[in-house]
């Protein structure tokens, strides 16, 4: 590896990891924040779909500005926003305010993902990729163990606040490093962007988030929840209209032909969906109802993670001898039974006994999954469309996880108890076998290992 292939691959993972360790630390501090700010359980829902409303309807767009106006610069812009907004986040003096940073925060975020893989591999080739994107996956699956952990310590010991301001000094030392990189030449033309297809796809996401959340407290009835209803359903099926005729859409829909790409996707919606509303609630009923503290809470959640760093590569080498079809129906169904495990955790909740099972199975589940779910999509159609297919499969399981946490506060109640904690983990399995059944009955396995063969995205699987 080169040095300026070492700085890359550094500037990648870590503006990454700032993105994974935000969206895993911040389960752990909802309860602290709501104490702090009041809003209850609606406000700790908003603070999580703020940030994966704009990140989700932004995702695929942010590729196209990465094509545009480069790589390093649009990071570069990125990390400094995402910077930003953490310490507004972090100095929030009310909840209205904590939310409006976390939807700045989610755009910013947008920014990073696609911009640091978009940079490796634009930079390295052939095996020396592979072992890039394997650094990087590596790194991120720890900011996903280092979150919970870290949170709970800075809830505990000093405040929630620093779970938002903590964000600064990975950035700064990333931008340190990106100052000595340099803008790789491009090679193709500039991709357009599709303006239009954003903006319905953040009114169309938000409008019905919005209505989700706040029936709660106004009830279906009041025109401030119905209205967004209708306009943001009425936006996502204009969203629709326009990427089928925009020049350059930011979802090309012509890749729904390929039938492991809308069996996959579709499979995701219930699979990360379930992950979503499972793990939210998780975090907050442990420390609300459960009595545990935040760094339990968070050192709960662990199994689950470590699951996947030692098992999530055996079961991807096994999804590519024998197919993604078995591997993505028996993943969501263990994973489906560790969520009903958990059901059994009620006060006194009994850690060893419940907790670290049921969410040790789950990760077991997801190891067996999660890969297979990602090669199926992706190995369906052409490389030179694996960028735009990666960008659509995160963009559907961040607006899948959206959803489902808008729902939270309908399925369990405006006070968390045990019995809304049950009913949201039986909704949980249920979306976890549901995406089984869609995997069982919608993936076929390739005829061979090669997809040179795959359908070009407008022609039918």
């Amino acid at each position: 590896m080169t040095p300026r292939e070492r700085r890359i691959l550094i500037v990648a993972v870590l503006s990454s990891f700032v993105a994974f360790l935000d969206g895993s630390i911040v389960n752990v501090a909802l309860p602290a924040i709501s104490r702090e700010l009041g809003g209850g359980l609606t406000l700790q829902q908003w603070v999580v779909d703020g940030y994966l409303l704009s990140l989700g309807a932004l995702i695929l767009v942010a590729g196209s500005l990465s094509d545009t106006f480069g790589r390093v610069r649009v990071l570069r812009v990125g990390l400094i926003w995402f910077g930003i907004t953490s310490l507004a986040c972090a100095v929030a003096p009310w909840g209205a305010a904590l939310v409006v940073a976390r939807i700045l925060q989610g755009a910013a975020a947008a920014l990073l993902v696609p911009s640091s893989l978009a940079l490796i591999t634009s930079t390295f080739t052939g095996p020396a990729q592979g072992r890039a994107i394997g650094v990087w996956t590596g790194w991120t699956g720890i900011a996903g163990i280092a979150g919970p952990i870290l949170g709970g310590v800075l809830v505990d010991t000093s405040s929630w606040r620093l779970v938002f301001a903590i964000n600064v000094l990975p950035i700064v030392a990333t931008l340190i490093v990106l100052a000595g990189v340099r803008e790789p030449a491009r090679t193709a033309p500039a991709a357009r962007i599709d303006v239009a297809g954003a903006c319905l796809a953040v009114v169309g996401l938000g409008g019905p988030v919005f209505a989700l959340i706040e029936q709660g407290r106004l009830g279906w009835g009041s025109p401030i929840v119905y209205l967004p209803l209708v306009f943001g359903l009425l936006s996502l099926a204009a969203f629709l209209w326009w990427e089928a005729r925009a020049p350059h859409p930011m979802m090309p829909l012509g890749l729904f032909r390929v039938r492991n790409f809308w069996a996959g996707n579709l499979a995701t919606v219930g699979i990360y969906g379930a992950l979503s509303l499972g793990f939210f609630i998780f975090a907050v009923y442990l420390q609300q109802v459960g009595g545990l503290s935040a760094t339990s809470a968070g050192l709960a959640g662990i199994p689950a993670t470590l699951m996947m760093l030692f098992f999530s590569t055996l079961f991807g080498g096994l999804a590519g001898r024998f197919g993604p079809r078995l591997f993505m129906t028996l993943g969501p169904i263990v994973a489906g039974i560790g969520f009903l495990i958990l059901t059994l955790a009620v006060p006194p909740v009994d850690v060893w006994r419940t907790v670290i099972p049921g969410i040790a199975v789950v990760g077991l589940g997801l190891s067996i999954t999660v890969a297979p779910l990602t090669g199926a999509v992706l190995g369906s159609i052409h490389p030179e469309q694996a960028g735009i297919g990666s960008a659509i499969n995160n963009a559907v399981s961040r607006v899948a996880g959206l959803i489902m946490i808008a729902f939270a506060g309908t399925i369990a109640g405006e006070q968390l108890g045990v019995a809304g904690f049950q009913r949201v983990l039986l909704v949980t399995a249920t979306l976890m076998f549901a995406g089984a059944l869609v995997s069982w009955l919608g993936i076929r396995t390739p005829k061979s290992g090669a997809d040179a063969a795959a359908p070009a995205a407008g022609e039918p699987a």
